[in-house]
């Protein structure tokens, strides 16, 4: 009888064990559109979303979605709170000195936003206030330019909800962050526009912790959902369009290092 209980014991442990090694622990900054938001269900969509899911698909994985504000994602893939982080999180050299990012499979800029009746270009926001999100590009591209723009402040947010809704509260004069978003947020908003795109290069990615083995296995599927023109199909049903043929949506390449 001792044995046999103990024998249970042993394959329930191992059974648990096989379980969380089937699941991918993802973290992202819901309310992201059109990467990660929840649908009128509540149900978390968007394109990394999908993405994740058709990985995790390749991987005989399911997926767990941890909502976690922007800032906080870096800390937690380092930590090992989550596997994966995604919120179209740009690939940088600063990045890459403490963790890893696969290879990136969508190109953009930042781009500044106002209300339709407000600043039409970044040369009319001087004495103005912008809003960003804490520790986004958008953030260091500003902090970067604020003395050459003549900004008054810049205010810093969790997310871009909260700054569109001080945007037309009048709190901020204009918000500065990924174009891509931008677009899709304010395309059934006649009261906002996109007024300036701000050419930066970046490129998106999933970030893992430092040298991650499943970073690796990533890199790999997205060599083949490239391939086979999956990512491509995302972008067409997110964004409306096929993407550019040069673009890192279809293009295979090698895993980011450091220049």
């Amino acid at each position: 009888m001792r044995r046999t209980a103990m024998a249970l014991v042993l394959l329930a442990g191992s059974a648990l064990a096989a379980s969380a090694q089937e699941t991918l622990t993802v973290g992202a900054n819901i309310g992201n559109v059109p990467w990660e938001f929840q649908d009128d269900a509540g149900q978390f969509v968007g394109f990394e979303i999908d993405l994740v899911a058709a990985v995790a698909e390749r991987m005989g994985a399911e997926v767990e979605t941890v909502n976690i504000p922007f800032n906080g994602l870096f800390s937690a893939v380092q930590s090992g709170r989550i596997d994966i982080a995604t919120s179209s999180i740009t690939i940088t050299d600063e990045r890459l000195e403490s963790v890893t990012f696969a290879q990136p499979y969508y190109d953009s800029d930042q781009s500044l936003t106002a209300l339709a009746e407000g600043p039409k270009s970044l040369a009319e926001m001087k004495d103005k206030v912008v809003g960003v999100d804490t520790g986004s590009t958008g953030d260091m591209w500003a902090t970067e330019n604020q003395a050459e723009y003549g900004f008054a402040d810049i205010r810093r947010y969790e997310g871009l909800a909260p700054a569109m809704l001080d945007l037309q509260a009048g709190r901020i004069d204009g918000y500065v962050s990924d174009i891509p978003a931008l677009q899709y947020y304010v395309k059934d908003k006649p009261q906002l526009a996109v007024v300036e795109r701000i050419p930066t290069g970046e490129k998106y990615s999933m970030m893992f912790a430092k040298d991650a083995e499943l970073a690796t296995e990533v890199n790999t599927i997205l060599d083949a959902l490239k391939t086979e023109g999956v990512v491509a199909e995302l972008h067409e049903k997110w964004f409306g369009v096929a993407p550019d043929a040069e673009s890192s949506t279809v293009t295979v390449l090698p895993m980011p290092t450091l220049n």
